[in-house]
């Protein structure tokens, strides 16, 4: 197995994976307040996500910087928690009420690049470039994204559009989910720390 392909494999698991369920409630309520014709907009915001994620992956590789993976593991749920309250406070989902989406994707991915961070430093090539293997990282993590707000988007289109059930329903009952679960994380984590 080459490198592209380990590193492909290690981003698309990273977030398609049962031990992902943080990265998947997060790109989950990250992406609720959008419906399938968004899914552009949705996309960019997905990419926002993976810059942050990936910006902290190069920088922890070159140990420019190292966090306590126990205090990444509390504030990754937090920024589940932090979305999702946002989410309830949305009154209407015109693009000028969603922009500080962008801010919480490109900022909590920096947050959840960490958590992933410390394990992937050590199997970066540290003498050559790292380019080629944290692009192909990126590729499998942009794609297991991909697959995750394509199912939401068609759930949405399912629950709003077929099921005639309001948007405002469709986002309490995602970020309603994605806070509970968030919020049990957040003491389960707390209660390790122990």
């Amino acid at each position: 197995m080459n490198d592209v392909e380990l590193f492909f494999g290690l981003g698309w698991h990273h977030i398609i994976s049962a031990g992902a369920l943080d990265h998947i409630l997060f790109v989950t309520v990250l992406s609720a307040i959008y419906i399938f014709e968004d899914w552009k907009k949705v996309l960019i915001l997905v990419t926002a996500f993976t810059i942050g994620h990936s910006l902290t992956l190069a920088l922890s590789v070159y140990d420019i910087i190292r966090i306590n993976n126990k205090l990444v593991e509390i504030l990754i749920p937090c920024t589940i928690a932090i979305t999702a309250v946002f989410n309830f406070f949305q009154k209407n989902f015109t693009q000028r009420k969603v922009q500080l989406n962008y801010f919480f994707a490109l900022f909590f991915g920096l947050i959840h690049g960490m958590g992933f961070a410390n394990s992937i430093r050590f199997m970066m090539p540290k003498d050559e470039s790292i380019a080629l293997p944290l692009l192909s990282f990126n590729i499998g993590l942009e794609a297991g994204q991909i697959v995750i707000v394509l199912l939401i988007l068609s759930l949405s289109y399912l629950f709003i559009n077929i099921l005639r059930a309001p948007r405002r329903v469709w986002v309490y009952l995602l970020s309603g989910i994605a806070l509970i679960a968030s919020l049990q994380m957040i003491v389960e984590r707390l209660l390790y720390l122990k």
